[in-house]
C-alpha cells in the first residue's frame, strides 16, 4: 500500500505560508509544481490538507524551502475521527459553526433527546449532524445512521427493523408486520442504551414537495414513533435528523416536550467563515486586496451557502484564472451583481434591522441553483471529459469507491491518464466529495450536485437517440 501523510493546517498557515511568501509564490504556483514535479492537483490536495503521496509531500515541502518536512506532518490518524461509526463519514474542509456546535452538543448532553436540523439543500446539515457525532463520543460511542436519500424503503416498520438487526436483535417476517411491536421494541433500545442515530433527508418521507414545503408523515407510524419516545420517562438516546423543512406533526409533539426536543434552522456562513472557507480552497484572503472585496461580496450574495461558494472557489483556482480572484470577478461578477438585485428587492430593511442568513427567499434558492447549473456548463465547456464523468456518476445514489468512478470513464473509452484527469477536475471544483467509511476513501455526490447531474444526463441520453 503506498504511504499518504497530510499537512497540518496550523503548520500548513505557520510554516509554508511564510516560506512560499518569501519566493514570491502563491498557492498555485505553476513554478511551485514545476520545482517538486508535482501536478497542479497534487498542490491543491496538499493545500487542503488531504492525503498524498509520501514523497510529493516531501518534494512539496522541500521545493520551497522546508527540509525537515516531517514536522508539518497531521501525526493525527487521519480515520480517527471518521471510525466513530461504519455509517459516518467526516468532512475534512470543515469550517466554522464552532459556537454552534458547543450549544447543540450542551443541549444533546442534556435532556434534549430529538434535535432536528433544517435548511435548504447544501447548507450543511448532513456536516454538521456529522461534527456533532465526533464531539459526542465520550457521550455515545455508538452512532448509527439512516439516510432516506439512499433508502429503497422508508417506511417506519423497514427503518426499525434494520436498526434492531445492526444492534443484533433477530427480528422475523411476522415482526416486521406488526409496527407496534417494532415501536415498543425500539423505543425500548433507545431508552436503555447510549445510541446515536442519524436520521438524513427526512423530507422525503414528508408529505409535500420543494415549492410548497413538507409537513406531515407519509406513515403515521412515524409519528407514533416520536410520540412515543419524548413521552418516555427517561431516554439514554439521541437522535439527530436533517431535513428541509420542520416536519409539523414533530413540532407538534416537540411543543408538548420542550425540554427533549430542539430544532435548529441552519443559515449560511458568517463573513469570517466565508474568507476561512475561500482560504481553505487554496485562494488568498489576506489583506485589504481588490480579491478579498470580491470574495466578500461572493459570500454575502449567496449568503454564505456553503456548495455555492465552493463550486464558485473551485471555478476561480482552475483554469483559465488559476486563482485570479480578480480576473474571475471581471469576467463573472455581472452574476453576483444580479444576486445582489434579488436581495434589495425581495428584503425591506432599515440599516438596523439585523441580517438573518437563515431567512433564504425562494427567489435565491433558484439563484443557488442556477449557480451549479452555470458551473455544470462552464465545466462541459473546459473539461469535457470531467463534465461527462460527472454525468454519468449521477447513477450512484451511495458513496462509492474510486475505481467505481474509474470505471465508468473506461466503459466510455477513456485510457487511465484521461481518466485520473477527469477525476481530478472535479475534485478541483468541488462537485465531488470524499469521505471516509471503514478506513475506506469513497466518492460520492451532494444531492444538489447529482439531483443536476441527472437532469443534465437525462437531456444527453435524450439527444443521443
Amino acid at each position: 500500500m503506498v504511504e499518504t501523510v497530510r499537512a497540518s493546517s496550523q503548520k500548513l498557515r505557520a510554516v509554508i505560508d511564510l516560506l512560499r511568501s518569501n519566493k514570491s509564490w502563491n498557492r498555485q504556483d505553476e513554478r511551485w509544481c514545476k520545482a517538486a514535479k508535482v501536478s497542479m492537483p497534487t498542490l491543491k490536495r496538499f493545500w487542503r490538507g488531504h492525503p498524498i503521496r509520501q514523497e510529493f509531500f516531501r518534494d512539496i515541502c522541500q521545493a520551497v524551502g522546508l527540509e525537515n518536512w516531517e514536522e508539518i506532518i497531521d501525526n493525527s490518524p487521519m480515520q480517527q475521527k471518521a471510525k466513530i461509526s461504519p455509517s459516518l463519514g467526516y468532512d475534512d474542509d470543515w469550517v466554522g459553526r464552532a459556537e454552534l456546535i458547543s450549544q447543540l452538543s450542551a443541549k444533546l448532553r442534556g435532556g434534549c433527546r430529538v434535535l432536528i436540523l433544517t435548511g435548504i439543500t447544501g447548507i450543511g446539515k448532513t456536516v454538521l449532524a456529522e461534527r456533532l457525532a465526533v464531539e459526542l463520543q465520550d457521550y455515545s460511542p455508538e452512532s448509527f445512521r439512516v439516510n432516506f436519500d439512499h433508502e429503497e424503503r422508508a417506511d417506519f416498520a423497514s427503518v426499525a427493523a434494520q436498526l434492531l438487526t445492526t444492534w443484533g436483535e433477530t427480528v422475523t417476517p411476522e415482526n416486521r408486520q406488526e409496527p407496534q411491536q417494532l415501536l415498543n421494541w425500539v423505543v425500548s433500545r433507545l431508552r436503555q442504551n447510549r445510541y446515536l442515530v442519524l436520521i438524513d433527508s427526512v423530507e422525503i418521507i414528508l408529505a409535500g414537495n420543494a415549492e410548497t414545503g413538507w409537513s406531515d408523515f407519509q406513515d403515521r407510524w412515524w409519528e407514533k414513533f416520536f410520540q412515543s419516545l419524548l413521552s418516555a420517562n427517561s431516554c439514554e438516546s439521541r437522535i439527530i435528523l436533517t431535513s428541509q423543512d420542520l416536519p409539523g406533526q414533530l413540532e407538534a409533539i416537540g411543543l408538548g416536550y420542550p425540554k427533549f426536543w430542539y430544532c435548529q434552522s441552519l443559515s449560511g456562513f458568517n463573513q469570517s467563515e466565508q474568507l476561512e472557507l475561500f482560504e481553505k480552497t487554496g485562494l488568498e484572503v489576506s489583506g485589504e486586496s481588490s480579491a478579498r472585496t470580491y470574495l466578500g461580496r461572493i459570500g454575502a450574495a449567496y449568503e454564505g451557502h456553503p456548495l455555492a461558494l465552493r463550486a464558485i472557489a473551485g471555478e476561480m483556482l482552475n483554469h483559465p484564472f488559476n486563482g485570479n480572484v480578480a480576473a474571475y470577478w471581471k469576467q463573472y461578477g455581472h452574476e453576483v451583481e444580479e444576486v445582489e438585485q434579488i436581495q434589495q428587492q425581495e428584503e425591506i430593511k432599515s440599516a438596523d434591522d439585523e441580517f438573518r442568513l437563515d431567512r433564504y427567499t425562494r427567489s435565491l434558492q433558484r439563484a443557488v441553483k442556477q449557480r451549479i447549473e452555470k458551473t455544470f456548463e462552464r465545466l462541459a465547456k473546459d473539461v469535457f471529459n470531467a463534465y461527462m464523468l460527472l454525468c454519468f456518476g449521477s447513477a450512484y445514489r451511495r458513496p462509492v469507491p474510486e475505481k467505481f468512478w474509474l470505471k465508468t470513464m473506461e466503459r466510455l473509452g477513456f485510457d487511465r491518464e484521461q481518466q485520473l484527469a477527469a477525476l481530478d477536475a472535479l475534485r478541483d471544483r468541488y462537485l465531488i466529495e470524499e469521505e471516509i467509511v471503514n478506513d475506506n476513501l469513497l466518492l460520492r455526490q451532494h444531492n444538489l450536485i447529482r439531483s443536476t447531474a441527472l437532469f443534465h444526463l437525462k437531456n444527453w441520453n435524450n439527444s443521443s437517440r
